[in-house]
């Protein structure tokens, strides 16, 4: 195991084809991805400035598209990186801190790599979350952009699927696809479509 945090650790996971490692600390605020083989950091991200637990982390299962590690935290949020090393690669070429400052290092400070969507699920309300796929899509302004879907159930029974955009000028946009509660469901009860987001 890679020396990967000073705080205990609070969440890891491997990505689906064994290649990364990726680790939270009890503090929360960094999130690093390891090369497993190497026992190496390739990555290491800022989720934010004030700590705050991270409840699960899950890896897409695509192995053609650009890796994308996603994150739930008790503030309700859910983060999304991305750790394609060939945009980083060329992002990095031409910053003034390449040449000084690591790659994984400049990773966490670049905002292109993380985007965020806020009151996902209720703040302090435990979540587990998996990315169910990653696709080339086409959007309305012709320009080529990923569709990631991800399903998020909480520790009170809430149901989630969100689909996200993402475009390679950074744009992002998000859709609530589906919400429901599972012991509802379990119940035979009809009451699906009258959550809301808290």
């Amino acid at each position: 195991m890679p020396d990967a945090h000073l705080a205990p650790l609070a969440a890891m996971v491997f990505s689906l084809n064994g290649m990364y490692l990726a680790t939270a600390s009890e503090k929360g605020t960094m999130i690093r991805v390891h090369l497993v083989a190497q026992a190496t950091k390739s990555h290491s991200f800022r989720r934010g400035t004030y700590p705050s637990t991270i409840y699960s982390l899950a890896f897409s299962p695509s192995v053609d598209l650009p890796d994308v590690l996603v994150a739930t935290s008790s503030s309700g949020s859910l983060h999304m990186f991305f750790l394609d090393a060939s945009r980083n690669a060329r992002r990095q070429a031409n910053t003034l801190f390449s040449s000084v400052i690591p790659g994984s290092v400049t990773d966490a400070l670049d905002p292109a790599n993380h985007h965020v969507i806020h009151n996902v699920v209720t703040a302090d309300i435990k979540s587990c979350l998996a990315v169910h796929s990653v696709e080339n899509s086409q959007n309305s302004s012709k320009f080529p952009s990923l569709k990631t879907v991800i399903y998020i159930v909480t520790h009170n029974g809430y149901f989630r699927e969100y689909l996200i955009g993402t475009t390679k000028s950074n744009e992002s946009s998000w859709l609530l696809e589906r919400e429901f509660n599972l012991l509802d469901a379990y119940s035979g009860s009809p009451k699906q479509n009258e959550l809301h987001i808290d």
